[in-house]
């Protein structure tokens, strides 16, 4: 091969592998160019991923904060409800000074009508040389216009200043005209503040009734959204203020405990209130609203007009018997001055104050409209109804049975009610018809008149039932001489029916200026004798026998729980002696008024009680469940629910039942509930609920029994 071609060989050589070296620099260059693209979309993708995690958690922070928020917000409304009594008890007292107002209006403020209009200045119209100087003629004519230019502006700001001096004068005649205005209605409003309190010193009932209502319209210590509405009336022979006044609701108790963030769900999730918790946290909120109203009245008369008050709270809701709307009374008490001032509001326990402190009225179940009935209400006060018979006030034991029943008929009738007396024969069971007005809770009322000297039997409420349930009335009224046991009032509860006792005839004859006394002292304790007048007016009175057993009280619960049910004979929150704590081992009291018994089917445990034996320094009956240590030394009482305590006659007859509060994890022994003894020798039944964890002994201790 030539020397030429060898030379054009290694050209074409080189300039392959030229070639060669370019494509691999490009490839090469590709192959960055696309590990640089996938870096960045990776990079751009953790970006998005870390993105959106931070968003989540952002989120799921929010979301979370909201719910702790939320939770908050529920713990500071439970700590406002808790708070209530003691919180209001340190808000500011209500006093005739708050009633007043000051004597005083704003003062006369004319704003921009007070600044004068500025007067032009005469030197700012003096003519301005141009050039070297103005010629003669010239300064002249420029001294001749700023002359009228001053004068056309000063008459302009003359007519300005006047106009403001016109305006000025008009508004202040507009506001002395608006002021004296203000101080009379001032002036008159105070002279009708000092015509109030002059009342209020006099005893006036309407003055009364219209300070103290102001009184409570004004108290600061309430919590935002609370109602205040309220119905009050002055019985001035008695100095004493009897009011109805509303109470929340049973939503005013959160019913969520607090909010907990889902994340799975993305939702929140409210955490349910224990119903028991929530019960029993609405009834402390009647008790201290209740209580609270007690404050402000007595704190807003230092000139003592009143010697006590009436409070009855209620609720709007649907009368549970009727179906028909109605004021459900939920709570009621009567607290005189003294038993007052010995009260420290901000340290006690409402609804102990209430129910042992004060002996009010609270119902058990308020969250299901259980009513109570009102000591007494603001309708019942005055009426001014002519006094029935002469000076001294009839014996109603010993009143002519007619007599008797026209004087029930015109209590009634002084109640603003229609009211007739029946014929003696032929009249089905009813002493008095009597028709109710009102056009809500009104309507046909049947009512029997027994005047007894024993205990009324449980069968006379029963007879009124069916009585008004044959004659299509709206309710029955039962009103006797002498007092009803628990069997009766278990009966009669959720049944319109009520029940009036000797006493409660005597205290509402007194209201409404009629008379009528109990013999020569209250109804006796003990069973006497019938009266012979009401063995001839009534041709089927009870018979002995039933009028003298005692009341059976059945025990039952769900749950494989082994209890022992007892009972205490108490004063007050102490047992009478250690004889009186009927339990496994001690089964009777001294005289046998409570006893136990044993295979009393259906019921799991049963005892009987003659109520009106017991001695008369008892006040109540309190019965208690504990678990047997024997039979499972590690139960407890979680297993005691759905428990309740029958109520049976006699005759075997079951007269209600009476449902008691469930047992609770870790406690062994539990306060089922307590009858307890009214003023009028009635016995009424209170909810319990207090759990021990140190069992039975624990218990009995809180009531004075000293265990060894």
């Amino acid at each position: 091969m030539s020397r030429r071609s060898n030379g054009l060989v290694a050209v074409w050589a080189e300039a392959q592998r030229q070639q060669q070296r370019r494509q691999e620099a490009q490839r090469r260059a590709g192959e960055q160019a696309r590990r640089d693209q996938e870096r960045q979309q990776r990079d751009t993708e953790r970006a998005m991923a870390r993105m959106q995690r931070e968003r989540r958690d952002a989120y799921r922070q929010q979301r979370e904060a909201d719910a702790r928020r939320r939770t908050e917000e529920l713990d500071a409304r439970m700590a406002e409800l808790s708070g209530l009594l003691a919180d209001g008890c340190r808000a500011p007292a209500f006093t005739a000074d708050t009633l007043r107002r000051p004597e005083h209006v704003e003062a006369f403020a004319p704003g921009r009508l007070a600044v004068p209009v500025p007067m032009p200045d005469p030197a700012a119209y003096q003519p301005q040389a141009t050039g070297w100087s103005l010629g003669g003629a010239r300064r002249a004519q420029a001294q001749e216009e700023a002359r009228v230019r001053y004068e056309h502006d000063w008459h302009a700001a003359q007519a300005a200043e006047a106009q403001r001096l016109r305006q000025l004068e008009d508004y202040r005649r507009q506001y002395d005209q608006w002021a004296a205005g203000q101080l009379a209605e001032i002036r008159s409003y105070n002279a009708a503040v000092g015509e109030l309190l002059t009342g209020l010193r006099g005893g006036d009932p309407d003055a009364v009734v219209e300070y103290f209502s102001a009184a409570l319209y004004a108290a600061t210590g309430w919590p935002e959204g609370f109602p205040r509405r309220v119905h009050a009336a002055f019985d001035a022979a008695a100095r004493q203020l009897v009011l109805d006044w509303e109470l929340p609701g049973y939503d005013v108790v959160p019913a969520a405990k607090s909010v907990r963030y889902m994340y799975a769900a993305d939702q929140d999730k409210d955490v349910a209130r224990p119903a028991t918790q929530r019960r029993a946290a609405y009834r402390d909120v009647l008790a201290q609203s209740v209580l609270l109203v007690v404050h402000d009245l007595f704190a807003a008369d230092p000139s003592r007009t009143l010697d006590s008050v009436v409070v009855n709270g209620f609720v709007d809701d649907v009368d549970p018997a009727t179906g028909r709307p109605a004021q459900l009374c939920l709570a009621t008490v009567t607290v005189p001055r003294d038993a007052f001032e010995e009260l420290h509001l901000a340290q006690v326990s409402a609804v102990d104050c209430l129910t042992d402190g004060l002996r009010g009225r609270l119902s058990a179940r308020p969250e299901q409209r259980s009513a109570v009935r009102p000591a007494r209400q603001p309708g019942e006060v005055g009426g001014g109804v002519v006094t029935h018979g002469g000076a001294a006030e009839p014996d109603l034991f010993t009143m002519d049975p007619i007599a008797f029943e026209g004087l029930v008929a015109e209590l009634f009738r002084a109640m603003g009610m229609q009211a007739v007396t029946t014929q003696r024969s032929g009249d089905g069971g009813v002493d008095v018809d009597a028709l109710d007005s009102d056009p809500i809770r009104g309507g046909k009322i049947i009512v029997q008149v027994k005047r007894y000297r024993n205990t009324v039997p449980p069968t006379a409420v029963r007879d009124l039932f069916g009585t008004v349930q044959s004659e299509g009335a709206n309710k029955g009224v039962l009103v006797t001489t002498s007092r009803f046991g628990p069997g009766a009032h278990a009966f009669a509860n959720g049944k319109p029916l009520t029940l009036v006792s000797g006493p409660e005839l005597v205290d509402l004859l007194a209201r409404h200026g009629l008379r009528g006394r109990l013999g020569d002292a209250a109804v006796p304790a003990q069973r006497q004798p019938p009266a012979e007048e009401e063995a001839a007016q009534d041709p089927d009175p009870a018979p002995e026998a039933e009028r003298d057993a005692g009341s059976i009280l059945g025990m039952n619960w769900s749950g494989s729980v082994s209890l022992d049910v007892c009972a205490l004979v108490c004063q007050g929150n102490r047992v009478l002696s250690d004889d009186h704590f009927v339990f496994y081992n001690n089964p009777r009291t001294p005289d046998g008024t409570v006893r136990m018994l044993s295979g009393f089917a259906p019921d799991r445990a049963a005892m009987q009680v003659s109520f009106d034996a017991l001695p008369a320094t008892a006040d109540r009956l309190v019965l208690v469940a504990a678990v047997d240590p024997e039979t499972d030394p590690h139960a407890d009482l979680s297993g005691f629910t759905d428990a309740c305590v029958r109520l049976v006659d006699a005759s075997g007859t079951e007269l209600g039942q009476l449902e008691v509060s469930d047992g609770r994890s870790g406690e062994t022994a539990l306060v089922l509930g307590s009858f307890r003894r009214r003023a009028n020798g009635d016995w009424d039944f209170v909810l319990g609920g207090k759990g021990y964890e140190g069992g039975l002994e624990a218990l009995v201790q809180e009531y004075g029994i000293e265990v060894a």
